[in-house]
């Protein structure tokens, strides 16, 4: 039976060679995107052969295949603290932003690399969905909770669950990705999406 390079039990050796590969990809990544980056950019950063990379991955999407696995449930656990019972209104919209953009802070790479490869790959395409339903779901609920309340009465809570993540995405990859991420100011910024979340959701109805 043929091994794949991932599935490999590494030595200690090699496991910091995987860890130099991996952090190295990240970095090529959040600045180039998937797409741009090579094989050879990877290696270049990681001031190793093309050959290591080879040691470990198939090629780089079977990299971020394994980044995308590995860090669905980290996403998840973060964005559970939105859903604890008891909090109020303006902490609930808090969290819920903190959740996303630390996300976005500590996993650009992947967050970058899943959404472009969804462009081109049905299966990455896959994986961004289900990267983006735990927050729709977990928005969708939160509207619905905050109409049984009065708020936001006319609004569609799926509709506007997949507004407000298509702008967290995008506010945080404007921010986090190419040298942004060396400027941005997490409180700052998780202060401003947590304002806007709260505006959208916890009013009485906008007349048009």
């Amino acid at each position: 039976m043929t091994v794949a390079p991932g599935d490999r039990l590494p030595t200690s050796r090699g496991r910091q060679t995987r860890a130099a590969i991996d952090t190295a990809a990240r970095v090529v990544v959040a600045r180039k995107g998937i797409l741009a980056t090579t094989i050879a950019d990877i290696a270049a950063e990681a001031g190793r052969s093309t050959a290591s990379f080879y040691n470990y991955y198939d090629s780089k999407e079977a990299m971020v295949r394994d980044w995308a696995v590995r860090f669905r449930e980290e996403a998840r656990e973060r964005a559970r603290a939105a859903g604890e019972p008891d909090l109020t209104d303006a902490e609930r919209s808090h969290r819920a932003a903190a959740a996303h953009w630390t996300t976005y802070r500590h996993r650009l790479a992947e967050m970058i690399a899943v959404s472009q490869l969804a462009t081109v790959n049905d299966d990455f395409a896959h994986y961004w969905a289900e990267i983006c339903e735990l927050p729709i779901s977990l928005i969708t609920s939160m509207i619905q909770q905050a109409q049984e309340r009065g708020f936001c009465p006319d609004d569609d809570p799926h509709l506007t669950a997949v507004a407000l993540v298509s702008m967290l995405n995008q506010f945080c990859y404007t921010q986090l990705s190419g040298t942004g991420a060396e400027t941005a100011d997490d409180d700052a910024c998780i202060a401003t999406l947590a304002k806007v979340f709260h505006r959208t959701i916890y009013h009485r109805g906008i007349p048009l």
